[in-house]
């Protein structure tokens, strides 16, 4: 209980600069930029100028760890599986194909360019299935530091900004109709806000469509953490037998002990909302509980990054968020024209 009590200072920090975000993120008069990434460099900022002390970071800690899995938690009451029979197969398709090119591209593209895994993958899964929330969702689950979140994080946002802007251009440069375009945009922008505004920049039926196909792709989530875990836990084991720890040599993984709980919460309540068991008015503040502790667990990593860290790890991480995002807009765009949906 006393453990507990001193992560209170820094939560209710945390709690505060997520005030002030989504109280700025308000002002803007169109979404270019969500509360999430505000927060994030909100936090960043203040650690430039003062360094949280031990009681603080405590909290902060346990903000950015413990208070973001809840909040993974509960996004899943909003969720329904049932989404993704109603974008149909058509989604499905162009999303297999984009993942596969942030995931297999980023891989080769990391490495080509020195970054540690993680980080690598942490764009890559941002890239690839929906900004802030799956880096949030998979940096648990393959132990990343605060610093490849927040590089992760600035990353896909920078070209998230730049698509809200070329997407309805490009769109109708290339002649798309509402669900063409809708299914392009859901599939190649990264941040749900993001897919918003671009699909609504467009039209209300392209806006639709794109948020229905955003949908989809969240759900991707859970098979994608399931598989770092493993892939988390296999390095750890062969780190382990590289220092001649004969007890990890020995032993086996084990997906009960491996499996990442929190999304096992996730999915159960997704489950039960696709059951229509959860009312709609309890979904709803769900969600925005949800987001709003997601705000708040960004504003914690973005207290405990420093701008110096960061500038370490140089130009590289940018370099590789921008050329899987744009394959990824290429890639996608292909797909719908061998499939004959342009």
């Amino acid at each position: 209980m006393n453990n507990l009590l001193t992560c209170i200072p820094g939560f209710l920090l945390s709690l505060a600069i997520a005030a002030l975000a989504c109280f700025l993120e308000s002002l803007l008069p169109i979404h270019l930029i969500g509360a999430a990434v505000i927060a994030m460099f909100l936090g960043m900022l203040i650690n430039y100028f003062w360094t949280p002390t031990p009681l603080i970071s405590r909290g902060l800690k346990f903000t950015s760890k413990k208070i973001l899995k809840f909040a993974i938690i509960l996004l899943g009451a909003s969720l329904s599986i049932g989404t993704i029979l109603q974008v149909g197969k058509i989604s499905l398709t162009v999303m297999i194909f984009t993942l596969l090119t942030c995931f297999g591209g980023g891989y080769f593209i990391g490495k080509a360019l020195g970054l540690n895994w993680k980080l690598s993958n942490l764009i890559s899964a941002g890239t690839g299935i929906c900004g802030g929330s799956a880096i949030a969702a998979i940096a648990p689950t393959i132990d990343a530091e605060d610093r490849d979140i927040a590089y992760a994080m600035s990353a896909t946002f920078l070209f998230d900004i730049a698509m809200i802007l070329l997407f309805p251009i490009m769109g109708q440069a290339l002649g798309l109709n509402d669900m063409a375009y809708g299914l392009w945009a859901g599939t190649a922008v990264n941040d749900t806000s993001s897919v918003v505004a671009a699909g609504y920049a467009y039209s209300e039926a392209a806006g639709d469509f794109a948020t229905m196909v955003k949908l989809t792709r969240t759900l991707s989530i859970i098979p994608t953490v399931i598989i770092f875990a493993l892939i988390n836990a296999r390095l750890k084991k062969k780190a382990a037998e590289a220092a001649g720890k004969q007890d990890a040599i020995h032993s086996n993984i084990k997906i009960v002990s491996l499996f990442p709980w929190f999304i096992a919460g996730f999915l159960a309540l997704a489950v039960i909302n696709s059951l229509n068991i959860i009312p709609d008015a309890v979904s709803a503040a769900s969600k925005d509980v949800s987001k709003f502790l997601m705000v708040a667990a960004l504003s914690a990593i973005g207290l405990n990054t420093s701008f110096r860290e960061m500038s370490k790890s140089g130009i590289r991480p940018m370099i590789h968020g921008f050329i899987i995002s744009a394959l990824v807009v290429v890639v996608a765009i292909t797909v719908e024209y061998m499939i004959g949906i342009v």
